[in-house]
């Protein structure tokens, strides 16, 4: 089975992040390592930041599998795909 959304939420903001897209790049590690933390089991901490910075570091995730929305904003809905069909096939 492929792996699912993660979604982390705070009251100002939520973040997702699609594993399969991931590049692994580590922009988000290197460029915002308070809130992007590999170390740690919930890898994701959007509360230790500002909402302006978790969003600018977003932005340079050069994969798009890190996404951010306002509170509030419906979430996309993602097929579930095993690692033998990654292109929903």
């Amino acid at each position: 089975m492929g792996k699912r959304l993660q979604v982390y939420e705070t009251a100002e903001i939520t973040v997702t992040f699609e594993p399969a897209l991931c590049i692994h790049s580590g922009k988000c590690v290197r460029g915002l390592p308070a809130v992007f933390d590999i170390g740690r089991k919930r890898w994701v901490r959007p509360e230790a930041a500002p909402r302006a910075q978790v969003a600018a570091q977003i932005a340079r995730c050069p994969s798009g599998a890190l996404k951010w929305y306002p509170p509030g904003h419906p979430l996309p809905i993602l097929p579930q795909l095993d690692d033998d069909h990654l292109d929903g096939v």
